[in-house]
């Protein structure tokens, strides 16, 4: 049966154009129930018999839920204990246009077999399609089609007599829907109700969202905010000036304070200020606001307070006066500052916390505190607060009606207990938004078949190497090796150098669903004992890994040489290797250094060790800079996986000697793609710091009277190679360590939106990321471009469109950068492991910085950074003068600079248990009611430290 639809467009050119849509109608669209005789089908997914025990509906019944509750309740509908849900086509594309997150969500459980929820396809089936009615909105219309489905399928069940009892029962929120339904004979109920009924699972109530029909909203309690402005206001507002557009962003410090960075490119009223709540009028952080600019009499400048919300016992009107202290303390010149009067977009996600329990007995109204500070505390109801007490869990956001303090919202799911490792694992992943569930099967199955070989196709414009004496240098341990090397010397007397990366993208298509997996991780993230892989294990730790004696395709750089790195000939080439060996750093640096081995593989490693130091010297000649971070390794213990020792890690030669080549052949890529597709090539740019960036780099080297330029990159590096102490050999790597806190951060970007490529760091014109396609998702693009520019592959829409280009580079920013913050993170918490483990420990350190009342401490021995206060609440008030000029703190009679050295005790402060953190406290230099004299102190050997005889203090 055909549907059609005519109706006349007119065009741009102002033609006329006559549309016909089609629509088919279908007879043999099947219910999807197990015990239906009527339908013939292959694979039904609905249980027989669904064993939901309702109070409401004692008969077996199935679910059919509308959009909203799709929406507002996909956590009660992800629990294990909701099964057989029929969700119509109607529902599933409102859904899809609504709310790209959820549609996910959804089409998860569809996927998963254990759900049995079916895809009923309503709109192509003859007895449930409608048309929409004259007068009738699209909603109302769906509503109508939703119950039609509804009816249909309570008819067509009874005909099949194993199924005469099921009902199938209609699940919606909204009033009118379901006056309408129980009108026309269909059982129906919210949410809520239908719940609530589920006697055996009472722990399900908790788990539902707190939605409000917003028309019969009856108005409670004191109006604290101001309404938000409809949607089609604010866009009004800001198309005339009234209003700006911009993210908000909360302050870790002060949750009375937010700033408001502005969209657009004027820099005037770039960052706006709001303090105070109704100001901030529910802004959380991240959310894209609309503001309105206070008169400039009212402008004012961030304070210098911190203000935690102290919860139950924070009212209003001590609010309101702690609102009085942020004016009296600004400090500076005012600042543009606005009010928010609409949200754009909400960037509501789970929040990972603690529960504090109410003081009232017997309540179940309780706040949840998250453990990102920029949030504020949210309001729910469960009946497990006993339960939950002292576990991390998930809450989500509801909604933030004006008469409440605090957002409302739902308990989603217990993490575990606080403080244990696999729950804190799990809460760092999540709160730095890093995709970790293991892959799906639909993922799974665009994995090659095992056992694989390599076929006749698969050779292809593809050369044989396998001769080639290639070999892999990694850290210990490397199961994902992305590269290998090779050098031989021709029969010309040049220099044959070989790089080898592993070609990813011939086993990743594009578009398919591993494809889009791999581009949402956007990379691999190392977490101390774990790693989080962007593709699955079978490539990254298999048939894409570059291991040794095994044949492996890869997509090979090769440069003909001078003695000198000079490069005479570039050639790229999809090929296929087969590596001699797979080597550790210290394991490739001891075949170098020794006298007794002179095998291929030893003489291929000098010579790539030799041009190395050339490339470095004449990379370093350019300006490129030579910074430094301190990195940690831990030690774990082999049975409790716990941290038994921390140290910084050793460089060696050859980790110098990978480095030159894997940027060498990054500099080679990024030119050779950029030739070839000037408009997307996927490239990476490090942008030049603005000056003011290096003067606290520069105070801190006159104030050890040494003088760094910072004109240029070159003169950067030339002031930091000259700058070293005799008497202090450590300074220079503190004077790096500082120099990399000044940097911009690199990021990747499309050539045709961008006109600024130079990469500061490496002083090299133009960049891109080659080297290590099983770990960053740029690298997969960037081998597509190269493949298409040597005719290795064929192109595809999506890589010659910049935009799309741009719009993943968006993504890998944002999971490069999520990936580093949860890396430090993972390093925190074993830092806190390993000093519980500890005790109190005594270590020297210098002083990176000085602060207006605490000195900021690196352990060279740890990589550790921590903060020294000399002004903490119930301690003796000490005399404290600072000057940023030079800069110097003086306590009491003791002047602190930057980079002196001093002797801290460290220790791990658990008396939050949420945010645990290290403490450190001045052991050395002694000031009188400053300097620590804890007991139990220990080297970091474990012996006890001996304390002083008091003729010695």
């Amino acid at each position: 049966m055909l549907k059609s639809k005519t109706f006349m467009k007119k065009t741009r050119s102002g033609g006329i154009l006559k549309i016909v849509r089609e629509h088919y109608l279908r007879d043999d669209i099947t219910c999807g129930c197990k015990g239906c005789d009527q339908c013939q089908q292959e694979k039904p997914v609905l249980e027989l018999e669904p064993i939901l025990e309702s109070s409401l509906c004692t008969p077996p019944h199935y679910l059919l839920p509308d959009t909203n509750v799709l929406l507002h309740q996909i956590d009660i509908l992800e629990d294990p204990i909701i099964k057989n849900l029929i969700i119509l086509q109607t529902v599933l594309q409102e859904v899809r246009s609504r709310s790209a997150p959820v549609h996910k969500r959804v089409k998860d459980l569809l996927h998963n077999p254990d759900k049995c929820f079916y895809t009923f396809t309503n709109e192509h089936h003859r007895e449930t399609y409608i048309e929409q009615e004259q007068g009738e909105n699209a909603n109302d219309r769906n509503d109508r089609a939703i119950r039609t489905a509804t009816k249909w399928y309570n008819k067509h069940l009874k005909k099949s007599p194993s199924m005469a009892n099921t009902q199938v029962i209609l699940i919606t929120n909204d009033r009118r829907n379901k006056e309408k339904a129980v009108e026309e004979g269909i059982v129906a109920y919210t949410c809520e109700e239908y719940i609530k009924s589920l006697t055996a699972n009472p722990e399900l109530v908790d788990r539902l969202a707190c939605v409000t029909d917003e028309q019969n909203e009856v108005e409670s309690g004191r109006i604290i905010f101001t309404e938000h402005l409809p949607l089609s206001k604010l866009q009004q507002g800001i198309k005339s000036g009234a209003y700006l557009q911009g993210t908000f962003r909360a302050s870790r410090d002060n949750y009375l304070e937010a700033t408001v960075w502005v969209h657009g490119d004027s820099a005037e009223n770039k960052e706006i200020i709001l303090q105070g709540l109704r100001n901030i009028n529910r802004a959380m952080h991240e959310d894209i606001v609309a503001v309105e600019l206070l008169d400039k009499e009212d402008w004012s400048s961030l304070s210098s307070v911190v203000l935690q919300d102290e919860g139950e016992n924070d009212d209003i009107e001590s609010v309101e006066e702690k609102e009085k202290m942020l004016t009296s303390a600004v400090n500076s010149a005012k600042k543009p500052s606005g009010k928010v009067v609409g949200i754009i977009k909400r960037n509501w996600r789970p929040y990972c916390g603690m529960l504090s329990k109410s003081q009232i007995k017997e309540s179940t109204r309780h706040l949840f505190t998250p453990a990102e500070r920029r949030i504020p505390r949210i309001r729910i109801e469960t009946r497990q607060s006993s339960t939950l007490e002292g576990q991390r869990i998930i809450v989500a956001v509801d909604g933030w009606p004006k008469n409440s303090r605090y957002p409302n919202g739902h308990f989603v799911k217990s993490l575990g207990t606080a403080g244990d490792k696999a729950t804190e694992t799990e809460v760092l992943l999540l709160e730095h938004d890093v995709p970790h569930q293991p892959f799906s099967q639909t993922v799974l199955s665009f994995l090659p078949k095992m056992p694989w070989n390599i076929t006749p196709e698969d050779m292809k414009n593809r050369i044989d190497l396998r001769h080639l004496y290639v070999c892999s240098v990694d850290p210990p341990g490397c199961t994902d090796i992305d590269d290998a090397l090779h050098c031989r010397e021709l029969e010309n007397g040049t220099l044959e150098v070989g790089v080898h990366i592993a070609d990813v993208s011939h086993f990743i298509r594009p578009g398919n669903a591993l494809d889009q997996e791999a581009a949402n991780r956007g990379t691999t993230v190392y977490l101390c004992d774990k790693r989080i892989d962007m593709v699955p294990e079978l490539l990254s730790s298999n048939l894409c890994s570059l291991r040794s004696n095994v044949d492996r395709l890869a997509f090979s750089c090769i440069w003909e040489m001078d003695e000198n790195a000079n490069i005479l000939k570039t050639k790229f080439t999809k090929s296929v290797i087969n590596s001699k060996a797979s080597l550790t750093y210290a394991e490739a640096q001891m075949r170098i250094d020794s006298p007794t081995m002179n095998d291929e593989i030893t003489q291929s490693l000098r010579f790539l060790n030799k041009l190395a130091k050339i490339l470095k010297k004449q990379r370093i000649n350019n300006g490129a800079l030579t910074l430094s971070s301190p990195e940690v390794r831990f030690h774990m213990d082999s049975e409790t996986h716990d941290p038994i020792d921390l140290q910084t890690k050793e460089l060696k030669e050859t980790n110098s000697m990978v480095e030159e080549f894997m940027l060498l052949a990054n500099i080679s890529v990024a030119q050779k793609i950029f030739d070839e597709f000037s408009e997307y090539a996927l490239l990476r740019k490090h942008p030049s710091p603005p000056p003011a960036n290096y003067d606290i780099l520069v105070k801190a080297a006159q104030s050890k009277n040494l003088e760094i330029k910072t004109d240029c990159a070159k003169a950067l590096a030339d002031s930091l190679d000259k700058a070293e102490s005799q008497e202090f050999p450590y300074l220079n790597t503190l004077l790096r360590i500082l120099a990399t806190r000044c940097m911009m951060q690199a990021v990747y970007f499309c050539s045709g939106m961008d006109t600024d490529f130079h990469h500061y760091g490496l002083a090299s014109p133009i960049y891109t990321h080659f080297t290590s396609p099983i770990r960053r998702y740029a690298d997969v693009i960037v081998h597509r471009l190269l493949a298409v520019a040597v005719g290795a592959d064929c192109t595809y829409p999506d890589l010659t469109d910049k935009h799309k280009i741009a719009d993943i580079c968006k993504n890998i920013n944002f999971r490069h950068k999520m990936a580093q913050y949860s890396q430090r993170a993972s390093v925190a918490f074993h830092t806190q492991l390993f000093f519980k483990n500890k005790g109190m420990v005594n270590e020297e350190g210098f002083i990176l910085f000085v602060r207006k009342n605490a000195i900021v401490v690196l352990i060279p021995k740890f990589g550790l950074e921590g903060t020294v206060f000399f002004e903490e609440k119930n301690k003796k008030k000490v005399n404290i003068v600072y000057n940023d000029e030079v800069p110097f703190l003086k306590v009491e009679n003791t002047t602190f600079h930057m980079f002196d050295k001093v002797k801290v005790k460290i220790s791990l402060d658990a008396s939050n248990i949420q945010h645990q953190k290290i403490r450190m406290a001045l052991a050395e230099p002694e000031i009188p009611g400053v300097t620590s004299h804890e007991d139990n102190v220990r080297n970091t050997n474990g012996e006890p430290v001996p304390k002083k005889s008091k003729s010695e203090d």
